[in-house]
């Protein structure tokens, strides 16, 4: 029994004080989101219906999650549209999250 609420404890603590990835994995919908971002191909601009549609997601669901795509860098805001248009950000996030894709899709293929 005590290893049970251990465990239990660990994982609330690990809620209250997440890792990047945790944080932005804990959202049903972010690992569809990100792996349509993931298939775009470079500096491709789109809204949140054309994300919504390449996702297979609702527009409500990409409206309910760009800020945090926003916040962790995975999307940039095209400046002076409206309406307004994103693109896959050009950072060190998206640059690690392709290479980790990468790799992944790499695996026992050698």
């Amino acid at each position: 029994m005590d290893h049970a609420a251990d465990r239990g404890e660990k994982k609330e603590l690990r809620k209250q004080h997440p890792s990047g990835w945790l944080y932005l994995t804990q959202h049903d919908a972010i690992p569809i989101l990100v792996d349509a971002l993931l298939d775009l191909p470079p500096n491709r601009e789109f809204n949140k219906t054309e994300l919504a549609e390449h996702a297979g997601v609702t527009r409500q669901t990409v409206g309910n999650y760009t800020d945090l795509l926003l916040e962790v860098e995975l999307i940039e805001a095209v400046p002076d549209t409206s309406p307004r248009r994103y693109r896959v950000a050009d950072s060190d996030v998206i640059k690690e999250l392709f290479e980790l894709n990468s790799a992944l899709n790499n695996v026992g293929s050698e």
